[in-house]
């Protein structure tokens, strides 16, 4: 899409020469460090950093424009020639969600919001897989699920070359902190198909309970096309209660443990940790699949893709073929092997205590005689619950059995301290993820089985570098 036009459904003014306004970013970039010749930076205000501190900089990396609030460039009367490269709104954010608003309201296609506690990035990433089979999609990359990332998405449609009718589905993370935020997101980006995967633990700082987290997650179904379909968990009673919200959209339930219209039945762990298998079972028929993903909260994540999958009429034997070829994303449950025998799980994304036990429990599942090692990262964003939460967390991995627990930074002290109520000195506390790191390759043994879980806030990545270090890079797969 040329800059004439991206000006136009942005509600932008400007003085962009007639051989500017055709041209065609080749991308958009809301970081000036990662901006790249030909593409069009939006100037974010930050709480502690201004983009507009660095549009002369942009412009002269070779950014064909920026997208600015006039009053916030101090240096405007300064830029000479480059004055001609901005593009002039009310309220960056504003505009650059209008511009996704109205590329998404002329494209007429489906999009798949989706959104859960734990787990959404995985849901997101199988959905997109699955939904392959049916078309092109257009995906978020990463977790880019907020009120920017969501725009940063859509602008992909419109750049490079792109064009929106190269796609046939869109699948959004949908992500918040605050109420307000997933309707944000669907007001935006309105889901044919919304999926809730969980409602957990996560970012209860911010809502201060389940409930009121769960009536959080409720904006998704709220924000649904009239006709479309909400997908829910129908394990998680806080999830299947939202059926009731509306009257005007269908429901498709996903469970295992309860009845639901999408499920799974007969589920192993490979004997080799390289993934699950189990029998899909959905109306119009059942599939036996071998998800290249470890654990049961890795099927949960392959029925929700199964049942938004359903609603477009893919087949079982269909969903069970993509969900086949699908793949741990870096750090979200990627396997790893060394040479020296130690095998690794590195999920190292993020954390919460939903998450963390999840992945514990998969680990405890799995079929190996080595001993079984965790190292958990302190779990942000839990407010005043965030102590009794890690000692709960604590005393639950203690139960699981494993040999050794070893808690990185702040609160996972806590966490220590509960599995120490069983482990004694098995459970350790280290205030940095390298001395995590050091402890963890002088205690590594061939055979071993070890859990790397934290948040990208704790850096429990650097336990993984550290490894790499010391072991070498790990075994192609």
């Amino acid at each position: 899409m040329k800059l004439r036009e991206i000006a136009r459904l942005c509600a932008a003014s400007h003085l962009l020469s007639e051989a500017r306004a055709d041209i065609e970013p080749s991308g958009v970039v809301i970081d000036s460090r990662a901006v790249k010749p030909g593409d069009l930076f939006v100037a974010l205000p930050g709480a502690q950093v201004d983009g507009h501190q660095f549009v002369r900089d942009v412009l002269e990396k070779g950014a064909c424009a920026a997208l600015v609030v006039h009053h916030r460039l101090p240096f405007a009367s300064d830029l000479g020639a480059l004055a001609d490269q901005l593009l002039f709104v009310e309220n960056t954010i504003c505009a650059f969600q209008q511009l996704a608003a109205r590329v998404l309201a002329k494209w007429h296609r489906p999009v798949v919001g989706i959104t859960a506690s734990a787990g959404k990035t995985t849901m997101k990433d199988l959905t997109a897989h699955v939904l392959t089979a049916a078309g092109s999609v257009l995906k978020s990359l990463g977790n880019l699920n907020t009120s920017y990332g969501l725009p940063l998405t859509v602008a992909r449609m419109i750049t490079g070359g792109a064009k929106p009718n190269d796609f046939d589905f869109a699948v959004l993370e949908m992500g918040m902190s605050s109420y307000g935020e997933i309707a944000r997101l669907t007001d935006l980006a309105q889901p044919a198909v919304g999926v809730v995967g969980n409602v957990g633990t996560a970012h209860l700082e911010f809502f201060g309970s389940q409930e009121r987290l769960a009536r959080a997650k409720a904006e998704m179904v709220e924000g649904i096309k009239p006709g479309g379909t909400a997908v829910l968990n129908a394990d998680d009673a806080r999830v299947i209660a939202m059926q009731k919200l509306r009257d005007d959209i269908g429901v498709v339930s996903f469970g295992i443990e309860a009845r639901a219209d999408v499920s799974a039945c007969d589920i192993e762990s490979a004997s080799d940790l390289t993934g699950t298998q189990f029998t899909l079972i959905t109306p119009e028929g059942e599939a036996r699949v071998n998800l290249p993903l470890l654990g049961r909260h890795n099927v949960y994540n392959a029925l929700a893709a199964a049942a938004a999958a359903h609603c477009f009429g893919l087949t079982p034997e269909t969903i069970a073929a993509q969900l086949a070829t699908a793949a741990a994303s870096k750090m979200r449950g990627e396997l790893l092997r060394f040479a020296n025998g130690l095998t690794v799980i590195d999920d190292s994304y993020n954390s919460n205590p939903q998450a963390l036990l999840q992945a514990a429990r998969a680990l405890q599942d799995a079929k190996a005689t080595g001993r079984r090692i965790v190292v958990a990262g302190e779990m942000l964003e839990l407010g005043g619950q965030g102590p009794e939460l890690h000692r709960q967390c604590g005393r639950e991995l203690a139960a699981l059995q494993f040999d050794f627990v070893l808690g990185v930074r702040g609160l996972a002290q806590e966490l220590v301290t509960g599995a120490q109520e069983t482990l004694g000195e098995r459970a350790q506390f280290y205030a940095t993820p390298e001395q995590a790191a050091d402890a963890l390759i002088g205690l590594a043994q061939a055979g071993d089985l070890v859990l790397v879980k934290g948040s990208r806030g704790v850096r429990t990545e650097r336990v993984i570098e550290q490894l790499q270090t010391a072991f070498g890079s790990p075994l192609a797969k």
